[in-house]
């Protein structure tokens, strides 16, 4: 299966948000067993920020749908989202 990442941009001023849904974000890492490699982008002040996902999914369409579901999109934590196929050369 291709793999693909997940580049996350949290709002502005949105740390508290991301910390409310971090356990509902992680179970559903666990829960649904496609993430490779995870964790958060942090700012310049060593906060977090966003998120580097990498999905190992069969398609676009279920990288999109499964980022769609993630807690923290449904908790409006995002300014912006990028997702992209990826290929791990080194790791």
């Amino acid at each position: 299966m291709p793999l693909y990442m997940m580049v996350c941009t949290d709002k502005p001023g949105a740390l508290d948000i991301r910390k409310a849904n971090r356990q509902a974000h992680l179970d559903y890492i666990a829960q649904t067993g496609c993430v490779q490699m995870a964790g958060p982008l942090l700012d310049d002040a060593g906060e977090m920020a966003g998120s580097l996902i990498v999905l190992d999914l069969p398609d676009m369409a279920a990288a999109k749908a499964w980022g769609a579901q993630d807690p923290y999109a449904g908790a409006g934590l995002f300014e912006a989202v990028r997702i992209q196929e990826w290929k791990k050369v080194i790791g």
